[in-house]
């Protein structure tokens, strides 16, 4: 099998790396924009579908992911700077939100694809404004939907979860490993 992660994502890599699954990584670049009335579970699902389409070469299974977190509402991606990541550990302080990660497997003929999206509940312990400061001060928010690490500092704001801890890094591997499975891959 040659497999495909269309993703330039360091988490998502070490996560199949720790799974044993054989792949190849592609970077590729897909507008992010959400569409007006779009759900976040059609939005993820729609990324993982386009940005697995844009590392597709011919006979290779490519899978694709996106993932997004959703407080009160609102879809949280990356933060665009230190007063964004602010503002969304803000949103995100004592309460419970979701961690939604669309995957896309896409076919080597490239046409046939399975798609799904998982989700993953998580809540946090209210946090400080000096206690955000510091997580923000340490860089790790930047890259990271919703700006947060749970395998990194932010383990600490995590009071428990519900659904796939693998989900909230980034990638749902036991469900990947489903999908493989079915397409005779595994």
């Amino acid at each position: 099998m040659r497999l495909i992660l269309a993703s330039a994502s360091p988490r998502r890599r070490e996560l199949l790396r720790r799974a044993g699954i054989p792949f190849r990584a592609r970077a590729v670049s897909v507008e992010e924009t959400r569409h007006p009335g779009e759900t976040p579970r059609r939005y993820v699902l729609r990324l993982a579908r386009a940005k697995a389409r844009a590392a597709w070469r011919p006979g290779a299974r490519v899978l694709g992911a996106d993932t997004v977190v959703v407080a009160g509402g609102r879809v949280l991606g990356k933060p665009r700077d230190a007063r964004d990541a602010a503002r969304m550990l803000g949103l995100l302080s004592g309460r419970v939100h979701r961690v939604l990660t669309g995957v896309c497997l896409l076919e080597p003929d490239g046409r046939r694809a399975r798609g799904e999206v998982v989700a993953t509940r998580v809540w946090f312990r209210r946090l400080s404004r000096a206690g955000i400061a510091q997580y923000i001060a340490s860089g790790e928010p930047f890259d990271k939907a919703g700006a947060y690490a749970i395998q990194g500092l932010a383990s600490k704001f995590v009071e428990r979860i519900d659904g796939c801890y693998c989900n909230v890094v980034g990638l749902p591997v036991s469900r990947v490993c489903e999908m493989l499975k079915a397409a005779n891959c595994l």
